[in-house]
């Protein structure tokens, strides 16, 4: 969660920022850590903003064409995404992680005007979902949440997603089973002793979970739009990377559709 933080700190920092995100710098100016020890260079930073960009584009557009929606962002973290996406009042915004990260966001980060509310809960949990109305579209955004879960859980949370709401749109990113099984190479997991379980290599996989619920985007990180942002060595690694069969496919975003 810091080491994200920090990535989309670093980036808004730079002349040619892909994100923009002036909160994330608030929030890291405001507490007291050596952020180093996240393992957050340059490169792996304007990645972590390019990422981010894609979804919140994505996020945007679907608030564009459905304005009176619900936006589910799952594991929000300290992630600032609901300052940096312009949403009208008929939005209703939900931002969910667990009591302490939630207690955490208090201390951080300023509570936007709207239709907002901030829960306290495992996304993982029942509860919080079902005091969420389905009368409207729903688009739930996760980011750097799918590989943090088994498949069983990973499973569940796309079931009770699509089964609730009428229709929608997940958005999300994945790892594929060659990144699960790379990740003690990733500093910001090595780092944080933190494990990786559940890796997508074919979106039919999430697919089959619900009738209807197609893919609409499916882009490998090697293909992002921003890329030539990054730092030279960054491109390069990422030219390199892209031409490797089984390295190019190791992370996916997704747009899925129901």
């Amino acid at each position: 969660m810091l080491a994200t933080l920090y990535g989309r700190a670093l980036d808004s920092g730079r002349a040619a920022s892909v994100l923009h995100d002036v909160e994330a710098q608030r929030a890291v100016d405001r507490i007291d850590y050596d952020f180093a020890k996240t393992g957050m260079n340059t490169t792996s930073a304007v990645g972590v903003a390019i990422r981010a960009k894609v979804l919140d584009d994505w996020t945007a557009d679907f608030i564009r064409r459905t304005p009176s929606c619900t936006v589910l962002h799952l594991a929000c973290g300290l992630d600032t995404r609901v300052h940096r996406v312009r949403w009208p009042e008929t939005v209703r915004w939900v931002d969910v992680d667990m009591p302490d990260v939630v207690a955490l966001r208090h201390k951080l980060l300023p509570v936007p005007s709207g239709e907002y509310r901030l829960v306290a809960s495992s996304v993982t949990e029942d509860e919080w979902l079902d005091a969420v109305s389905p009368a409207r579209p729903v688009v739930a955004v996760f980011e750097g949440l799918s590989m943090y879960l088994t498949r069983a859980e990973g499973h569940a949370l796309v079931r009770r997603i699509t089964e609730r709401f009428d229709s929608g749109e997940l958005l999300f990113d994945v790892y594929g089973e060659w990144g699960i099984k790379m990740q003690k190479l990733v500093p910001a997991v090595r780092n944080a002793g933190a494990t990786l379980h559940w890796g997508v290599d074919d979106p039919r996989e999430i697919e089959a979970l619900h009738p209807g619920l197609t893919t609409v985007d499916a882009w490998r990180s090697v293909d992002l739009p921003h890329l030539d942002a990054l730092p030279r060595s960054g491109r390069i690694q990422m030219k390199i990377v892209s031409a490797l069969p089984k390295l190019r496919d190791v992370g996916k975003l997704l747009r899925m559709r129901w």
